[in-house]
């Protein structure tokens, strides 16, 4: 409020107005300190956005904006100047005579309180025409006009009835629109068509077209001794229903014990053992009464590379017809056959490592390339936890090479009696290699000039570093070959392989 434009207040008159009677609030409306008496005009219509809403322009004072019920009076002569409608566009008297009351905006000052302009035209400082801003003379006094009682009210209570029915019905509108819009535009899988039947062959050199082309052949095969059961698997070689597994699947019941074979088609017969080489980890079943089964095809492992893609076909854990994939992980692998590191030196193996999964059961069933051919037979696994239980796979495990088994496989099916390769030593690992520890009499070390304490270093091309890859390389061999041996002073001598028959 601004004092040098506030006019001075008459003490001597009880109803001069207080400075203090209004107050604004923020600039929307002007409130007072208590509503108007019953038949006294309301100086609080209007609200925020209207005309008025703002403060008197400086220059003009602050003029309280309402007053209480008792009859106001200005006391100044321009206690009237303030602005009707502060500093926004005024807003004009009706017409003289008109018995209409004036519109009070908010932001209303003593104007507010102004009448209709007395009977006749205006004189004095309100001489001329009014078409700007009103200003009642000092003094000037308004009779009050009857108030309707409860329109207020039942205004209010109109506004907020359309308020709520609109905002109801709004809402449900946009809802409804929003489902409906939804519903129309919303894609569900379940109205698609049924994609078209595949016809077409599985690509060549996929796992599925592998797959397909060897699960007719593989075979699981369940082993009933005394002792208890067991299973493994297996894959068929001749149409009558010979089967090539592991020695370690069937070796319960070569004292005495039964054997099924179960084929992919659900076919089962018993079966007989033709032949088994434990040193080799290899054994060849005949399923009796069979004819016209389809047989796999023989593949060379000397061909396989580190990275290559195979596929483990077998019964792992009596899960006939698993499939597995991977990749070679290493070749030329000393490994004792069936897994068992306690095993003693006539059971390594000179083993492929592979990547795919292979578990119990799936021992005797093949490895494949990805052309369909048996590169190898899954014979064992590592697992580092087996001590303690059901060993599984790690991602390690190991296959017989087709190119040893083939010849191992052949003998037993002609002869019934495999051969085993042997140099005719024993050894010991050293840091420097396999020492030999005993030489037999007359074998091919004998003859080839070798001598107890010999440390063998090489073995053709292959690197020895321990006593179990010498036996591995030995075993890679048939009887016959020859292969040159360099010793630790760097002496070389050729010897020709012998063989022995075993099983």
């Amino acid at each position: 409020m601004t004092e040098s434009n506030q006019p001075a207040q008459q003490p001597d008159e009880p109803d001069s107005v207080q400075p203090s009677a209004g107050q604004t609030d923020s600039g929307a409306r002007e409130q007072g300190p208590s509503q108007p008496g019953p038949g006294r005009p309301d100086p609080l219509q209007g609200g925020s956005g209207q005309a008025g809403a703002q403060s008197a322009p400086a220059g003009l004072g602050d003029v309280p904006a309402s007053f209480t019920p008792a009859q106001p009076q200005v006391s100044s002569p321009d206690a009237g100047q303030a602005q009707l409608g502060g500093s926004g566009p005024g807003r004009q008297l009706p017409p003289p005579g008109s018995g209409h009351p004036h519109p009070f905006g908010p932001g209303a000052t003593t104007a507010q309180f102004g009448a209709e302009h007395p009977a006749g035209p205006p004189s004095g400082p309100f001489a001329g025409p009014q078409t700007g801003q009103y200003y009642l003379p000092p003094g000037f006094q308004q009779p009050p006009a009857p108030r309707p009682k409860g329109r207020g009210k039942v205004v209010a209570g109109v506004a907020a009835l359309v308020l709520l029915v609109g905002g109801l019905s709004g809402g449900l509108g946009g809802y409804l629109g929003y489902n409906f819009a939804n519903d129309s535009s919303a894609v569900s899988s379940l109205d698609a068509p049924r994609p078209a039947s595949q016809t077409s062959n599985a690509p060549a050199g996929s796992v599925e077209d592998v797959a397909n082309r060897l699960l007719p052949s593989v075979v699981q095969i369940q082993v009933v001794t005394r002792s208890g059961a067991g299973e493994g698997s297996g894959f068929v070689i001749s149409s009558n229903g010979q089967v090539v597994t592991n020695n370690h699947v069937i070796e319960g019941a070569a004292a005495g014990g039964t054997i099924k074979v179960v084929f992919q088609d659900g076919k089962t017969a018993t079966a007989k053992i033709l032949g088994r080489d434990p040193s080799s980890d290899i054994a060849v079943i005949q399923a009796e009464g069979i004819s016209g089964a389809p047989v796999v095809q023989l593949g060379n492992s000397a061909d396989l590379k580190i990275g290559q893609g195979v596929v483990a076909i077998g019964s792992p854990f009596e899960l006939s017809g698993t499939v597995t994939s991977g990749i070679v992980s290493s070749l030329n692998r000393p490994v004792s056959a069936g897994g068992d590191a306690r095993n003693s030196q006539a059971t390594v193996l000179n083993a492929i490592q592979t990547d795919a999964a292979i578990n119990p059961g799936n021992s005797g069933g093949p490895l494949v390339n990805m052309q369909g051919q048996v590169v190898g037979i899954n014979s064992a696994i590592y697992s580092p936890n087996s001590a303690g239980g059901q060993a599984g796979s790690v991602g390690i495990g190991f296959a017989i090479p087709m190119d040893q088994a083939r010849r191992t496989i052949d003998e037993i099916v002609k002869t019934g009696k495999p051969r085993q390769t042997v140099l005719g030593v024993k050894v010991e690992s050293t840091e420097q290699g396999a020492r030999i520890s005993e030489i037999t009499s007359g074998g091919a070390a004998e003859k080839a000039g070798l001598k107890a304490g010999d440390v063998i270093t090489r073995f053709g091309d292959r690197r020895i570093d321990e006593s179990d890859t010498l036996v591995a390389a030995v075993r890679s061999k048939a009887p016959g070959d020859k292969v040159t041996i360099t010793l630790s002073d760097n002496r070389t001598v050729e010897a020709t392989l012998d063989g022995v028959e075993v099983g």
